[in-house]
């Protein structure tokens, strides 16, 4: 498990999805403090949101998240996908961050947040 009690933001368009990641991140000991099934809003929050972390579903109602993970990485903002899709949905320009593939398991998350945090402290892109 992460030592630091992480700050999220979540953007799943699926409520179902979105409320079992979020027990999962608090069953975790950390704090979703933003949630978003719209691109244009977490487009919003990650531009000025006060958080640690974000878990980005690939595709939102239709709509790839890109842009909101382009801002998480000029912020340094560490991220993860999330996806039911193969790695290739996320190739472009993203292809080296953390995946975590639909449907998850508790350890498949705890190993995703891991790793997107030790990417940003090995420097490279959030």
């Amino acid at each position: 498990m992460t030592a630091k009690r992480l700050r999220l933001l979540i953007l799943e368009d699926e409520i179902l999805v979105a409320m079992y990641l979020e027990e999962l991140l608090h069953d975790m000991g950390h704090c979703v403090i933003g949630s978003a099934s719209r691109v244009n809003d977490a487009m919003d929050f990650a531009r000025n949101g006060d958080f640690d972390f974000a878990v980005l579903d690939v595709n939102i109602a239709g709509t790839p998240s890109f842009p909101v993970a382009a801002i998480l990485r000029q912020r340094g903002i560490p991220f993860v996908f999330a996806t039911g899709y193969d790695k290739e949905s996320v190739a472009q320009g993203f292809g080296d961050h953390p995946i975590l593939c639909k449907p998850y398991a508790p350890q498949a998350l705890e190993l995703a947040i891991a790793e997107g945090l030790r990417a940003v402290g090995a420097g490279r892109p959030a």
